[in-house]
């Protein structure tokens, strides 16, 4: 190596050098953030989701408050009906995973500009709170949710709009607020967003009966022989005959039902109207038996708007151990049926050990789902057309009138039928034809 090349390999050293000391000089210079997170840091160090016994949420509707029991979530002002676990799960999973896209230096005080104003009774100034408790009571973490990011606010080349986020304050955090790019759809203050939503389904409906107005007396009974058969009315006579669109719904009547609302047994009685009881029987083709009580709700202040009925039910099943063998069955069909017979017995089991457990609980439905049990017995009837009469058949045919010695009287249109009109002529005689002058002549 000769004394050029050392020469630029020093030069080069110290070119590196120089800019190795000038970077660690500006980091040294650079204001800290005003901050305790900036972008793409968790929301929370260490979110204590498995500690979490009670989650209340608060906001301008009201305040809901999950309670974990034995391992499953229930609503404390519904008396601990299940709830939504879904929910509950995609809430705690959010906020563990929690990202921020940008933070804005504030303390507590700057809360309400971000629509977290505790004091508020609007809802969109309000935002919603989030507390978790642990066992003991003890708060392990608050979180609230302001407003939500309109994307017109950020200018992009690309254009764009809507929400594309929300505000979020980590209580523990008092240095600033945070935008994320969550939109926390399904948290909510409003109770019946939060109520698991199952409910009975009968399937395979045998029969229907319906109770008379406060009595157990039947007023009407629909019964079919067959899956795929039709509604026959008890006791109908021979003039009646059912209005199929009345009675074809009725065959999956709460198919994919959902309820407004779970009503407190402390509230039932104030809640319930004083008349108008009505019970509903279903029973279906593999065993079950739904006893449904309808009572009329009392109207609310201010007034609801939908129309509702309070419901009770109780649910009971006759379900078969062994499946009835045909004589004739080939070994390889047997075990196909077996199989499929086991598999759906273990399904009936469950669905009635899961409806079983509705009874005491009285919910509050839309009336437009129950209404279709509660016709009379004419509303599920037509009536017959009797054939016209003989003599009025003969009287009236069409509407064309006749001439009549005693005046005018409707008879037989063009259309009508009527014996053929036959034209007889008296017989004709032909007299022999005479000999022509000429011809006796020739003779």
């Amino acid at each position: 190596m000769n004394k050029r090349q050392v020469t630029i390999f020093w030069v080069i050293a110290i070119t590196l050098g120089a800019a190795v000391t000038a970077v660690k000089l500006s980091q040294k210079t650079t204001t800290p953030s005003a901050t305790l997170r900036v972008r793409g840091q968790m929301l929370f160090d260490s979110f204590p989701a498995s500690d979490a016994s009670t989650i209340e949420i608060q906001g301008a509707l009201g305040t809901v408050t999950l309670t974990k029991k034995d391992g499953k979530w229930g609503i404390t002002q519904r008396d601990g009906y299940p709830a939504n676990t879904a929910f509950i799960n995609d809430l705690i999973r959010t906020l563990s995973e929690l990202k921020i896209t940008h933070g804005m230096e504030a303390g507590p005080s700057f809360a309400p500009r971000f629509g977290m104003d505790e004091a508020s009774t609007n809802p969109v100034d309000r935002g919603l709170t989030a507390t978790f408790k642990d066992l003991s009571g003890k708060e392990i973490a608050k979180v609230s949710l302001g407003k939500n990011i309109d994307g017109g606010a950020t200018p992009s080349p690309m254009g764009g709009g809507g929400a594309v986020g929300r505000y979020v304050r980590n209580h523990a955090d008092e240095s600033a607020f945070y935008a994320v790019s969550e939109m926390f759809p399904s948290v909510s203050d409003e109770i019946p967003r939060w109520l698991d939503q199952g409910f009975i389904s009968p399937e395979k409906i045998k029969s229907i009966t319906l109770s008379q107005v406060d009595k157990t007396d039947p007023a009407w009974k629909l019964s079919r022989e067959g899956e795929d058969a039709e509604f026959k009315l008890e006791g109908a006579s021979g003039s009646e005959v059912l209005d199929t669109a009345a009675t074809t719904p009725l065959k999956s009547i709460f198919s994919y039902a959902r309820f407004e609302d779970i009503v407190p047994i402390a509230k039932v009685a104030e809640r319930s109207a004083n008349s108008g009881k009505r019970t509903v029987t279903i029973e279906t083709f593999e065993g079950f038996t739904y006893t449904v009580t309808i009572i009329p709700s009392k109207p609310t202040t201010p007034p609801a708007t939908t129309e509702t009925s309070l419901v009770t039910v109780e649910v009971a099943a006759n379900l078969p151990n062994e499946r009835k063998k045909e004589d004739s069955e080939k070994p390889e069909d047997a075990k196909t049926k077996d199989t499929a017979f086991t598999d759906r017995h273990k399904a009936l089991s469950e669905k009635l050990t899961q409806e079983k457990a509705f009874k005491g609980i009285t919910f509050e439905v839309a009336k437009t789902l129950v209404d279709p049990l509660l016709k009379e017995r004419d509303a599920l009837i037509t009536k017959a057309t009797p054939p016209p009469s003989p003599t009025d058949a003969s009287a009236t045919q069409g509407g064309v009138q006749q001439n009549h010695p005693g005046g005018i009287v409707a008879g037989p249109s063009a259309s009508a039928t009527t014996a053929p009109i036959e034209a007889v002529t008296p017989a004709i005689s032909i007299p022999p034809a005479k000999d022509s002058p000429k011809e006796t002549k020739k003779k």
